[in-house]
This record gives structure tokens, sequence and C-alpha cells, in this order.
């Protein structure tokens, strides 16, 4: 089972692989095809120069034999290439035959007007022309092309005879032709070329491919080599095998529009089966070229085959080409949708943004805000913790100077000194010092948390306006009132009741200072309390 299985395995990969390398080259041939158009007019431009030289030198030719010589090349260039100056340099190689007084060349004139109304469609004219000749005072040169040239005409009208009947004669006399080319020619290549296409109308396809094929490894000249390949491609299509014929087909397009020719089947048959196999973009590209080089010959066969399938192709390249339009249109109006969505995310992300911007600000604003406060709160917990422990030790300082104070007291009492004790009861002295002692703790105090404050504060004034204590002070009135308005202590009658003074005393004080101000008057205090 194993083996088995191996074998088979093998057998699909070389199945495979030839039918992979046959697509691959047929491509490639496809392309190299595809340039040759593209560079079709450079081959067009080399012809124009040989037939302008040949022209030049048929002009400045001085013998008879020379000019129909010169004619006859000039015709054979033209004969595929421009069917009417093909007739023109018939009629120039009669003229130059009457003069050479050589009646034989009239045979050989008959059979180049009957070939050039065959490439023109003339086919009964062709006939006609031909029959005017007996073979029998031919040469075997004449001869052969003679044969050749009935049996081209016959087939052409078998290919175009819609009646069966009459296209089963057609083909049977190009037959009896083929036959007599075979018995009468002496190329070994040409024979070849008619014995292949004699076992391919035979339908033995299988006996001409290998002939042929060794054929092309020799050395041919390029109309041979693109007879062979054109014969390869009907054997292939005989035994249908479409991508050996397009193959073959285009090899043989590539050497017709590199000669080059206008009058060729080719190209325009290559473009009938690409249209079948879906590739409408290279069919209609051929069918064009076809076309164009058909209306330049004036090869009315030609132009009749590009006409009659080309409405087909170009329907369908026209459908095709609209579909890729609407594809296109949609396309575009996809983008274009999407780049309005585009543009109002990046709106929506930029206001976004900003307003994330401006909440940021805010935070950053309120985060300092409750800093400062959160600062302030640690200000005002630290004032309140100093003041909370001087205000306990000034407690316990005045209650043990009371005792003292009593039991002075009590001792004049019980020593009778009635004088003394009254004198010691009316007296301010006590009070005046404990007041004064009062005041030095808190400037110290004060003077502790806020050590700047003075020059903070004089920072405020003018210069004539600064204060600061006299030698042996800590705190004058004025700074002290203003110390107590830092603490938050604003209203006037606590002011006055903490220092001992009268209201209209501590007013005058606060307006005094105010005025000396350096900035604004009215937020002086506010100032103040923010030092």
């Amino acid at each position: 089972m194993k083996y088995r299985f191996f074998w088979l395995l093998a057998g699909m990969i070389l199945f495979i692989l030839p039918a992979k390398a046959e697509e691959l080259s047929h491509e490639k041939v496809l392309e190299q095809l595809d340039e040759v158009i593209s560079q079709k007019a450079l081959y067009r431009t080399e012809r124009e120069r040989t037939l302008y030289q040949l022209k030049q030198r048929l002009y400045y030719a001085t013998t008879e034999k020379d000019k129909y010589e010169l004619s006859n090349e000039l015709f054979g260039l033209y004969l595929h290439y421009q069917a009417d100056s093909a007739s023109h340099y018939i009629n120039k190689k009669a003229e130059y035959a009457a003069l050479l007084n050589k009646p034989e060349l009239y045979n050989e004139i008959i059979i180049n007007r009957a070939e050039v109304m065959g490439v023109m469609g003339m086919y009964s004219d062709a006939l006609t022309e031909l029959q005017k000749i007996q073979p029998e005072q031919l040469g075997k040169k004449n001869l052969t092309y003679y044969y050749f040239t009935l049996r081209t005409c016959y087939g052409w009208l078998a290919d175009y005879t819609v009646d069966r009947k009459a296209k089963q004669k057609y083909l049977q006399l190009t037959d009896q032709y083929r036959d007599s080319i075979m018995n009468n020619i002496d190329s070994c290549i040409d024979r070849n070329i008619v014995l292949s296409e004699r076992f391919i109308l035979s339908s033995h396809p299988d006996k001409a491919i290998p002939m042929l094929n060794q054929m092309l490894t020799t050395s041919l000249d390029m109309k041979q080599k693109a007879y062979v390949n054109y014969t390869l491609s009907l054997a292939y299509e005989a035994k249908n095998e479409i991508d050996m014929q397009i193959y073959y087909l285009a090899q043989t397009a590539i050497i017709d529009l590199s000669m080059p020719v206008r009058e060729y089947a080719s190209l325009q048959k290559l473009a009938r089966l690409l249209y079948r196999h879906g590739d409408l973009k290279r069919a209609y590209s051929y069918l064009s070229c076809s076309m164009e080089d058909a209306v330049a010959c004036n090869a009315r066969l030609r132009f009749a085959e590009v006409t009659e399938f080309y409405p087909i192709i170009d329907h369908a390249y026209s459908q095709k080409e609209a579909q890729e339009k609407r594809m296109v249109v949609i396309l575009l109006v996809c983008m274009g949708v999407l780049a309005i969505l585009l543009i109002i995310l990046a709106l929506y992300l930029y206001y976004g943004l900003k307003k994330l911007s401006v909440m940021r600000k805010n935070l950053y604003i309120s985060n300092k805000e409750l800093q400062a406060a959160n600062m302030n709160l640690a200000q005002t917990g630290k004032i309140k913790e100093v003041y909370i422990a001087r205000y306990l030790d000034r407690c316990v300082s005045y209650l043990d100077k009371l005792e003292q104070y009593r039991r002075s007291l009590e001792k004049l009492a019980m020593a009778s000194r009635i004088d003394d004790l009254f004198k010691a009861i009316r007296s301010e002295q006590f009070l005046r010092d404990e007041r004064k002692n009062f005041y030095n703790e808190f400037d110290k105090s004060f003077l502790e948390l806020f050590p700047n404050f003075i020059t903070d504060f004089n920072n405020l004034l003018n210069d004539e306006g600064k204060i600061y204590p006299k030698p042996g002070e800590i705190l004058n009135t004025e700074l002290r009132i203003f110390a107590l308005i830092r603490l938050g202590v604003t209203d006037t009658n606590r002011i006055a009741h903490f220092l001992g003074y009268s209201l209209a005393t501590v007013y005058n004080y606060r307006s005094k200072i105010r005025n000396k101000a350096k900035g604004d008057k009215d937020n002086f205090e506010q100032m103040v309390m923010g030092l």
C-alpha cells in the first residue's frame, strides 16, 4: 500500500509539473509578445527605412534588369505589408518586363497579381487571373509558386464559404494543389511543412509535431519559422491542447510583427483563444493591433476576420472597463467616507485631547491649590500647636505667680501691715509686668513661626513707611497689629481687646499703615495674610 501510494503521488506531481511549466512558458511568451507590440512602431520604422533605400536604388538604377529585380524585391516586401503598394510595383515589373522583351516574366507577374488579389480578399478575381496561365509553360520555380497561390486562394474560399457543398469542393481543390506542391517542390523544409499540414488535416497531428519540432532546430529564415510555428499551433489545435496552441500562436505573432508584416492570421486567432480563457485585456489589445494592421495593409480577408469577432470582445472589454470604473468609483466613495470618518475621529480626538488638556490644567491648578491649602492647614496646625503649648505654659506660669502674689498678700495681712497690703492691692505694676511678658512671649512665638515676617511686611510698604522695632523690642505696636491680622484676627474689637487699646487707636494704626502700601491699598491686608 505504501509503495502504491508513493507511485500515485509521484504520478500526480509529474502530471502537475508539466502543466505548471507549460503555463509559465505560455505566460512568458505572451509577455514577450506584449513587448513586441509595444515596440511595433520601431519595427515599422525599420521596414520603412529598408523600403526607402530600395526605392532610392530603383530611382538611380540604370538597367531595365536592375529595375525589374528591385521592383520585384519591393513587391515582396510590400505584399503582406501594404497591398496597394504591392500592386503598384507589379505594374512596375510589367513595365520593365516589356522593355526586357522576356515573355516568360509575364506569367510570374500574373501570379504576383493573383497573390495580391488574394491578400485583398478578391478571390474570384485572383482565380480568374490564374486561369490565364498555362502550367506547362512554367518553369519549376514558377510552377511551385503557381500551385502555392492556387492552394492558398482555394483554402481561403473554403474558410469563408457557408455552403457545405461548395466548401467541400474548395477543400478538395486545396488538397489537390497541396499534392501538386509536394510533387514539384525541391526544398526539404517547405516539403515537410506541407506534409505536416496533410498529417494534421488527416487527423494525425502526432506525426506532424515531431517533424515540425525537429525543423525548429535547423537553420530557418524568418518566414519559414513563422510557417513552422503556425503549423505547430494547428497541430495542437487538432489535439485540443489549448496552452500549447496559445504558445505557438504567440511565437508566430512575435515573428510576424518583428519581420514586420501587416497581413497575418496568428494574432487575431490568439486573441480569440485568450478571450475564451478570460484574458480580456490582452484579447482586446491583440485584436485592436490586428485591425489596425489589416486596415493599413488593405487586407480585406484579415479585416473581415477581425470585424467578425471584434464587436464581441469590444463589448466584453467595455463591460469589464465599466465594471472596473464602477469598482473604482465605489472604492473612491468608500475612501471618501473613510476619510470623512477619519477627519471626524481626528476632530473628536483633538477636542477630546484639548478637553483632557484643560482638565489636566485644572487638575494641576487644583493640586496646587490643594497643596497650598495643605500647607496652610499644616501651618495652621503648627500655629495651634505652638500657641497651645505656649498658652498652657503661660497658664501654669500665671497660676504660680498668682499663688506667689496671694502668699505675699497673706503675709502682709498676717503681719497686720494694712497700709502695705492696700498699697500692693492698689498697685498696677504687677499687671503691667505680666502684660509686657505676655507680649514678649507672643512676639517670640510669632517670629518663630514667621521668621521673615518683618522683612516681607516691609516689602509691601513704600520706603517712607517701612517699620522696624526699636532696640530691645521684638515687635512694636504696628507690627503686632498686623501680626494678629496675619494669624487671621482681622476684627478690630478683638485686636483692641488683645492689645489693650481703644478701637479708635487700632483703627488709626491700620489706616495709617494701609496708606503707606506700595500696591493696591484695598487688598493690602489680604496680601499681609498671604505672607
